[in-house]
């Protein structure tokens, strides 16, 4: 059976080897149609200690570590991000265009 996959932020990280993800889906409701934000918490195994409160992770379904925790994180996900995103070349500005055509005609105009 495949393994699941979420990513969600950190919001603890007190536990040693230990942070708690939470994950934000949104889910169609069956009777009035309206889209709502479930929120789920999973306890997640971080093995370095090297996620912080406020960072976007990658978790994936593993065996049982302990009673609640049966999940553990893969990557950091912006991170993951920007090595797959190619570099943009940096467009030049333009110098703005001069505005002294219209004055002109403005004052053309008040002389009429």
């Amino acid at each position: 059976m495949p393994r699941r996959i979420l990513e969600g932020k950190v919001v603890s990280d007190v536990q040693d080897k230990t942070i708690v993800v939470q994950v934000v889906r949104r889910v169609k409701d069956p009777l009035y149609g309206k889209f709502v934000t479930k929120t789920n918490k999973f306890a997640a195994h971080d093995e370095g200690n090297a996620f912080k409160v406020g960072d976007i992770v990658s978790i994936e379904e593993c065996r049982p570590i302990s009673k609640r925790k049966s999940w553990k994180v893969i990557t950091n996900a912006p991170a993951e991000a920007k090595k797959a995103e190619p570099k943009k070349a940096e467009k030049k500005e333009k110098a703005p265009a001069k505005k002294k055509a219209t004055t002109k005609k403005k004052e053309s105009d008040k002389a009429e």
